[in-house]
C-alpha cells in the first residue's frame, strides 16, 4: 500500500461530470489499497470570474480580502469532489487550507508555504477515508486567509506530499506530461518520458505552465516523487520528474537540449543616465525589493561619461507599480535621466543539463535567431540554460526555429 496525493487542475474539475471522473480515478487507486489526498483547483475559469467581480467594486482590490473572495473557488471543488467519492460509496472529507492547517507568511495574493499541520489528514487516513484538500489556500499566523498565487494547487500537492512523506505526488493536468515546448505552438513537440527536477526547475521559471516554479522547488527539497499525468486519459505513464543522480547510467543518452520554453508575461524597464558608481544597483532594486516586485533578468551596461544604464524585467502586471516605485522614490535621488517601460517584450530559453558537457549551444541559438532576423535585447545564462528578450511578434517564430535548430522533433 502506497500514499499517493493527487492534484487536479481547474480543467480537469471544470463541471460536475470531470469532477465524477476524478472521483472515478481516485477510487480505482483506493480500491488498489492505496492511501488517496486529493487536492483540488477551483473549477475552470472560477478564479478570473472572482478576480472580475472584486475589481467590479474595487479598482485595485485589497489583497487581504482579495484572498478571501478567491479562495472560495476551490471550497466549491473540494466540497462537490467529496459528494463525487460518498456518491461511489467511499469515506471521504474535505479541507479548506485554514482547516488543515496550511500554515503561510501574510504576503496575500502569494503568500508562501511555512509549515503543514498534518495530524489530521494523517488520522483520517488511517480511518480509510479519502482527504479532499483545497489548493492554493492556506493561513497566517493571524488566522487571516491567504493564496499562494496562480498555480498555487500545484506547490500545495507537492508540499503535502513532502509534510506527509508521500510515496508519489502526482499531478494531473489537461496535457499528459512535460513536452519539449509548448505544441500548441510547436505541433511536432514531443512528450519527455523524463526529465531531471533541474531542467523542470529552468523551465518552470522560464515560463512553462505545467508546473508552478514553487511547487518544482518544494519536491527538488523535499525529494518528493513527482509525476505530471492527465486527466484525461486512463492509459499512459506521462512524465516522471526525477534527480539527476537517478539517471547516471543513462547519461550517454540525454539529450543536449531537454525543451525550449517561452514567456510573454514579462515587461522591461529602463533607467538611462545613472552614476556609473558603487551601489546603484542597489539604489534602483532596493525600492523594487521593498515593494514586494520580484525581478528576472538584470543587465547593466559599460558605464560613458561617468554614467551607465540599467535594464531590468519584472512580471507584466507589475510594470506599473514598478515605475511608479522608480519616478517616486528612485529617479530624482540618483538623478536619472529616463525612466520608462516595454511591455511588447517575451522571453525565449533552451533548456538542458547536456549544456554541461557541450560547448556552441549559445552560439547555435544566437545564429538560428540571427537567421530569422530576431534582434535579442537581453540575455541571461545558467549551468543549464540559456535566456533571451526579444520582440514578443517574434515570440512564436523564435520557438518554432529553435525547436527545430536543436532537433528536438517527435522522432
Amino acid at each position: 500500500m502506497s500514499l499517493i496525493v493527487q492534484k487536479y487542475g481547474g480543467t480537469s474539475v471544470a463541471n460536475p461530470e470531470r469532477i465524477r471522473n476524478v472521483a472515478r480515478r481516485v477510487a480505482r487507486y483506493k480500491a488498489m489499497g492505496h492511501q488517496i489526498v486529493v487536492v483540488v483547483s477551483a473549477m475552470s475559469g472560477e478564479t478570473n470570474k472572482l478576480i472580475a467581480l472584486a475589481k467590479e467594486v474595487m479598482a485595485e482590490p485589497d489583497p487581504r480580502e482579495l484572498d478571501v473572495m478567491i479562495s472560495t473557488g476551490e471550497q466549491v471543488t473540494i466540497g462537490m469532489t467529496a459528494l463525487a467519492l460518498m456518491e461511489l460509496g467511499i469515506k471521504a472529507k474535505s479541507y479548506t487550507g485554514t482547516q488543515v492547517k496550511i500554515l503561510t507568511d501574510d504576503s496575500h495574493t502569494k503568500a508562501r508555504i511555512l509549515d503543514i499541520d498534518e495530524h489530521n489528514i494523517k488520522q483520517d487516513l488511517n480511518d480509510g477515508y479519502v482527504c479532499v484538500v483545497a489548493g492554493f489556500q492556506g493561513v497566517d499566523e493571524f488566522g487571516n486567509i491567504t493564496t499562494l498565487g496562480r498555480g498555487g494547487s500545484d506547490t500545495t500537492g507537492v508540499a503535502l506530499a513532502a509534510a506527509l512523506k508521500a510515496d508519489e505526488c502526482q499531478i494531473y493536468t489537461d496535457v499528459d506530461g512535460v513536452y519539449t515546448t509548448d505544441p500548441r505552438v510547436v505541433p511536432e513537440a514531443r512528450r519527455l518520458d523524463k526529465i531531471t527536477f533541474e531542467e523542470m526547475l529552468e523551465l518552470a521559471s522560464q515560463g512553462s505552465k505545467v508546473l508552478q516554479i514553487r511547487s518544482v522547488e518544494f519536491a527538488g527539497k523535499y525529494k518528493v516523487k513527482l509525476r505530471v499525468l492527465s486527466s484525461f486519459e486512463d492509459e499512459g505513464d506521462g512524465t516522471l520528474i526525477t534527480f539527476e543522480e537517478e539517471n547516471k547510467d543513462s547519461e550517454m543518452e540525454e539529450p543536449i537540449i531537454s525543451g525550449i520554453a517561452f514567456n510573454r508575461d514579462e515587461a522591461k524597464i529602463i533607467v538611462l543616465g545613472v552614476p556609473d558608481k558603487p551601489g546603484i544597483a542597489y539604489q534602483i532594486l532596493g525600492p523594487i525589493a521593498d515593494a514586494n516586485i520580484d525581478v528576472d533578468m538584470i543587465i547593466q551596461n559599460t558605464g560613458a561619461d561617468g554614467t551607465t544604464d540599467f535594464t531590468f524585467t519584472v512580471h507584466k502586471n507589475e510594470m506599473g507599480k514598478a515605475l511608479a516605485v522608480l519616478r517616486d522614490k528612485v529617479q530624482n535621488h540618483i538623478n536619472a535621466r529616463e525612466i520608462s517601460g516595454d511591455d511588447k517584450i517575451a522571453k525565449v530559453s533552451v533548456v538542458g543539463i547536456g549544456m554541461r558537457s557541450h560547448v556552441g549551444i549559445a552560439s547555435q541559438m544566437f545564429r538560428t535567431l540571427a537567421e530569422e532576423g530576431i534582434n535579442i535585447q537581453m540575455i541571461s545564462t545558467s549551468e543549464i540554460k540559456i535566456a533571451v528578450v526579444i520582440d514578443e511578434k517574434y515570440m512564436e517564430l523564435a520557438v518554432r526555429v529553435l525547436h527545430k535548430a536543436f532537433e528536438l522533433e517527435e522522432s
